[in-house]
């Protein structure tokens, strides 16, 4: 269903300026650009939370001892001389399609505070813990974009797909609009179902488009008291909200992007019919239609597992106990799939060229797999590991078939090119025409930098 969130902060400057950037166009001077012209429409995140382990898929180490390198083998990828865990053959034979990079680092050790760092570019004060969502945290990145770039399909310049993300029981901090207040919030669709990834804009036979246009004109004649309003801000973010549904549902386009029957049997098989398969799918049709910043949350949980374990929908990276059966039999064969096919699909239909594709977490898992008696689990898994991790890119005028940084004997420390998740932040904006020096408002009109990161050029062709 469509999540419309209430917070009661929007002020009248807000309600007045809703829709209108505060900073337009691209800073001038020296921003630190990756590219003069820039190829870039849209940026698509591809978040796995929980933790994906680095050396059961992007960097495993087949000469290391058992406890390091673990209980998979790994396979010769498309690109001549880069291995991938043996899971993921589907991704390893189109590997020659986008760069991993192996070298990501930063020293945050719990889900909560490390996925609002990856989700907003900022280290939370509560390092490595896993703090609620807060008023006043800043925004995530999706919502700083949409503050600067405004534009975009029905009303809105950014969405966020199949979440929220649970960390595990509460929601991680770091994916709303924060202290720039709800206006500025991501599209939310939630990705429960399936077949329906937004059941409430099917039109209902006993409500045809006039009687939602007498609605509209009726709400429009109330408005005429808005002046009574302006002492309750709680009813002018409900009026907001009012504003914004009322767009989608009057705008035939955003029935077409959220009715995957649309699509053919065999493009919906090959994502896969489950429910990080088909958001993947909605993910790419929202980039189609023009949807300059989409995020899809591969897994809602970051390890569900522990309440639902014959349920691979509801399974997460967060693999401490029985992460090779987890990720053997659970999570490993329908990433392969999706993962893969969301590139695949995506370069056939040329929106590789103008769309930056990434796929990310929070960090990685420990280079020493042991058993952990304080989580559910009987054998061996790998605790939570920031010091290295890989990241994957793709589009846009990324490397194919490159790799960026290197790592030592175990994947545990970068060893090249160590980048931050404030860089990656940084390489999304500057990919987007956003220079690293443009800077946005608060509410109480302060200059906020966009990303205190830099952008990662070696990426890039």
């Amino acid at each position: 269903m469509l999540a419309f969130r209430h917070d009661s902060r929007l002020d009248r400057r807000m309600f007045l300026s809703l829709g209108m950037p505060l900073i337009s166009g691209i800073a001038s001077g020296d921003g630190g650009n990756i590219r003069e012209t820039r190829r870039t429409k849209s940026v698509l995140v591809v978040f796995c939370g929980g933790g994906q382990s680095q050396l059961e898929m992007w960097d495993p180490k087949p000469n290391a001892p058992i406890e390091i390198r673990g209980a998979f083998s790994s396979i010769q990828t498309r690109v001549n001389g880069l291995r991938f865990g043996e899971h993921i053959p589907r991704i390893a034979s189109i590997a020659d399609k986008f760069t991993v990079l192996k070298s990501v680092s930063h020293d945050d050790l719990d889900h909560g505070s490390a996925c609002y760092l990856s989700l907003t570019g900022h280290f939370h004060p509560q390092k490595s813990s896993n703090p609620p969502p807060k008023p006043d945290d800043p925004p995530t990145l999706a919502s700083i974009f949409r503050r600067l770039r405004p534009k975009g399909p029905f009303g809105f310049s950014s969405a966020h797909v199949n979440g929220p993300l649970l960390v595990p029981e509460l929601n991680s901090p770091g994916q709303n609009s924060g202290y720039l207040g709800r206006a500025y919030d991501p599209l939310a669709v939630d990705g429960t179902d399936p077949e329906k990834s937004l059941p409430a804009l099917n039109p209902r036979d006993e409500l045809p488009t006039v009687r939602i246009q007498e609605r509209q004109s009726l709400k429009d004649a109330l408005e005429k008291e808005q002046r009574r309003w302006e002492a309750m801000p709680g009813l002018l973010d409900h009026d907001l909200r009012y504003k914004q549904a009322y767009q989608i549902l009057s705008d035939p386009r955003a029935r077409n992007a959220f009715d995957l029957s649309r699509e053919r049997d065999s493009i919906r098989d090959r994502y896969g019919r489950n429910r990080s398969g088909q958001a993947c799918l909605l993910a790419r049709r929202l980039v189609e239609i023009g949807m300059p910043w989409v995020t899809v949350f591969w897994n809602p949980n970051i390890r569900g597992q522990d309440s639902s374990p014959n349920e691979t929908d509801q399974y997460g990276w967060d693999t401490h106990n029985d992460i090779f059966e987890a990720m053997k039999d659970h999570l490993l064969p329908r990433f392969d799939q999706s993962f893969s096919a969301l590139l695949e699909d995506m370069d056939s239909r040329g929106l590789l060229e103008s769309t930056l594709v990434v796929c990310m977490g929070e960090f990685g898992r420990a280079p020493l797999v042991a058993l952990e008696p304080r989580f559910a689990g009987a054998t061996p898994g790998r605790k939570h590991w920031a010091a290295t991790y890989s990241v994957v890119f793709a589009g846009s005028g990324v490397n194919r078939g490159g790799v960026v940084g290197s790592t030592d004997r175990a994947a545990a420390y970068p060893v090249q090119d160590r980048v931050t998740p404030q860089d990656i932040a940084a390489t999304l904006f500057d990919a987007l025409g956003i220079p690293t020096n443009e800077h946005y408002h608060d509410l109480l009109n302060r200059p906020v930098a966009v990303t205190t990161g830099k952008p990662i050029k070696k990426l890039f062709v």
